[in-house]
């Protein structure tokens, strides 16, 4: 499973709010519905978030192995 649990802590570490991805950056509030429940999003979605918060990948997602 995909997590992105690191996103959140990403976010607060760096300043930014839910409210400013949707009204500053045009996130739109789908994609972090779709975050927050670790469903699936595009590559561009990931992108775009990395080129926001000028971070990497592994500071907004992380890697879960399922337990089976």
């Amino acid at each position: 499973m995909i997590s992105y649990d690191k996103l959140w802590k990403t976010m607060k570490e760096r300043g930014f709010s839910q409210y400013a991805l949707i009204k500053q950056y045009h996130i739109s509030p789908g994609q972090l519905t779709r975050l927050k429940k670790n469903e699936s999003v595009s590559t561009h979605t990931i992108d775009t978030f990395c080129r926001i918060l000028n971070c990497q990948v592994e500071d907004i997602m992380q890697y879960i192995p399922d337990e089976n």
